[in-house]
């Protein structure tokens, strides 16, 4: 069956970077496009960020993130990364890959992983 599972977060402080990973598992990730959500306490779960099959830029749902977080894949690893710059508190939340129903972005998604905690504070 579908499985992602993310690695990669941490606590950093403030203007730190971390780089998260997701491996997928039970289907070939270049058929499809492959998002990040993140989800703080007391919010709902948002799209970050997300990457048509084929790697072809970044789709940004989030404004406060577009010069400093980058979402890129390995196809042949069956991963896509989030690279993730000069991160600041608000950035604190527990962060999910998913994959796409299509090959391109269109916000609709069918599978996540069970999620990365990234916490920033000083």
């Amino acid at each position: 069956q579908v499985q992602l599972v993310e690695s990669g977060g941490g606590s950093v402080h403030p203007g730190g970077n971390l780089r998260l990973s997701c491996v997928g598992s039970g289907f070939k990730m270049d058929n499809y496009a492959m998002g990040w959500f993140r989800q703080a306490p007391g919010n709902e779960r948002e799209e970050v960020i997300c990457m048509d099959s084929g790697g072809d830029g970044n789709i940004y749902d989030v404004e406060s993130v577009w010069d400093r977080f980058l979402i890129s894949r390995d196809d042949g690893a069956n991963t896509v990364y989030l690279q993730m710059n000069d991160l600041e508190p608000a950035d604190t939340a527990v962060y999910y890959c998913a994959r796409g129903v299509r090959s391109v972005c269109s916000h609709e998604y069918t599978h996540w992983g069970q999620g990365t905690q990234v916490t920033i504070s000083s």
